[in-house]
C-alpha cells in the first residue's frame, strides 16, 4: 500500500475532513494537480472545482468555490472559501454559487469598465463555477 499523508479541509464555517489519505487531487488556479506523500512545498490558489482524496477507506470529493492549498511532503491543508461535500450537494447550492459568481461579474465589469484584467478574472469565475456543475451533473442557471 503506498504511503499516506495528513489531509485537512476547513472552510469558515467548520472542519470537512481530517484524515489520512493516498493522494488529493486539487482544482488549482493554474491547473489541477495531485499531490501525495513526498509532494514538494507549495502554495497555491483554488479554482471552483471538484477536490477529489483517495485513501485507504476509499475515494471521496468535495466542492469547493475557491481558497488556498497548502502541500508539504508530509500533507495537504486545504482553506475553502467554500467547501461541500459532493454528496450534499444540491442544484440549490449551485444556484446560490452561481449567482454570487454573476454578482461579482456584474461587479466587476460595473468597477472596472476600461481594465480587463479584473472582469475576466470574474468571468473565469462564473465559466469555472458553471463547468464545476456540469461536472457534478447539475446544471448551472445563466
Amino acid at each position: 500500500m503506498a504511503d499516506t499523508m495528513q489531509f485537512d479541509l476547513v472552510s469558515p464555517e467548520r472542519r470537512l475532513a481530517s484524515l489520512q489519505v493516498t493522494s488529493v487531487q486539487i482544482p488549482g488556479a493554474d491547473g489541477d494537480m495531485t499531490a501525495m506523500e513526498g509532494h514538494a512545498p507549495t502554495i497555491t490558489t483554488l479554482r471552483p472545482g471538484v477536490l477529489s482524496i483517495e485513501g485507504p477507506d476509499g475515494h471521496d470529493q468535495y466542492v469547493v468555490t475557491g481558497g488556498f492549498a497548502e502541500i508539504r511532503a508530509d500533507g495537504v491543508s486545504i482553506l475553502a472559501e467554500r467547501a461541500v461535500h459532493q454528496g450534499d450537494m444540491t442544484q440549490e447550492h449551485l444556484d446560490e454559487m452561481m449567482e454570487e459568481a454573476k454578482t461579482m461579474y456584474t461587479n466587476a465589469k460595473e468597477a472596472f469598465e476600461n481594465e480587463p484584467g479584473p472582469v475576466d478574472d470574474a468571468a473565469k469565475l462564473l465559466s469555472d463555477m458553471v463547468a464545476m456543475g456540469d461536472h457534478m451533473g447539475l446544471t448551472a442557471k445563466q
